[in-house]
């Protein structure tokens, strides 16, 4: 297996015009889109549907009235001067989608960056949502599919590069290298990997000075959502985008 990685959301559209058939694209949206999804699923939800755009999760609410709505803009959860009505039930905090509320629901999302970054890989072999939630289970399910290809998706904030995806891409990437026949064949997974070898010691300070963690430490009600998502290995499960366009737990 070779191990690439996009650290920037700006070379996500060069996605479309990539041959992905052999390729696995992990997508990382630490803060905190995959991490969200992550613990959804782990709390009941059936499923969890990625969409780019507010009026893409609108339409699926009018034609599925039960499906449940969660994101963001700029970080605050949606609300009906946004949608032309509609306030969305959930923002992009995993800590609101507890199992009371999810279970055996299917959540429509739509983010800044993380949505648009699983969408991006729809043309992949297999897209997986990743946090460091569910980071050594992630790495498992790569070592069983065995993908001639891994690419690690940050997703970014904006059109920046974050640096908490850029630390999760490296500590996936140390837990893949360990097998024999594995090469960080690019120099963006050397930073990957260099970024989070430099940082792993305290992982929660590096975090803690990036762009994202400072937004959210800013707002009362989403501070805590940065400790939250910095959970190692939290849940036991892998996320994985099916040919539905929803995201699954694995079976």
């Amino acid at each position: 297996m070779k191990i690439e990685a996009i650290l920037s959301p700006a070379e996500l559209p060069a996605l479309a015009k990539r041959d992905l058939r052999e390729t696995a694209c992990v997508v990382f949206d630490v803060l905190r889109a995959t991490s969200t999804f992550v613990t959804a699923l782990h709390n009941g939800a059936q499923a969890i549907i990625p969409v780019s755009e507010i009026s893409e999760a609108v339409a699926i609410r009018k034609s599925q009235p039960d499906v449940l709505l969660g994101g963001e803009r700029d970080g605050i959860k949606i609300c009906g001067s946004q949608t032309g009505g509609i306030d969305f039930d959930f923002g992009n905090s995993p800590r609101e989608y507890m199992p009371d509320k999810v279970r055996d629901k299917i959540i429509v999302s739509t983010t800044t960056n993380g949505t648009r970054a699983l969408r991006a890989g729809a043309g992949a072999q297999t897209v997986l949502a990743a946090s460091f939630l569910n980071l050594t289970a992630t790495a498992q399910f790569l070592r069983r599919l065995q993908p001639a290809q891994i690419l690690l998706v940050c997703a970014g904030t904006r059109e920046n590069t974050s640096l908490e995806d850029v630390l999760a891409a490296g500590a996936l990437a140390e837990l893949l290298l360990v097998d024999a026949g594995v090469k960080a064949n690019s120099d963006s997974t050397k930073i990957a990997l260099g970024v989070y070898w430099n940082a792993k010691s305290n992982l929660a300070e590096a975090v803690g000075r990036s762009e994202n963690a400072q937004r959210l430490l800013a707002i009362p009600e989403l501070r805590d959502d940065v400790a939250f998502c910095l959970r190692p290995d939290a849940f036991n499960l892998v996320a994985v985008l099916g040919s539905d366009g929803a995201v699954h737990v694995s079976i």
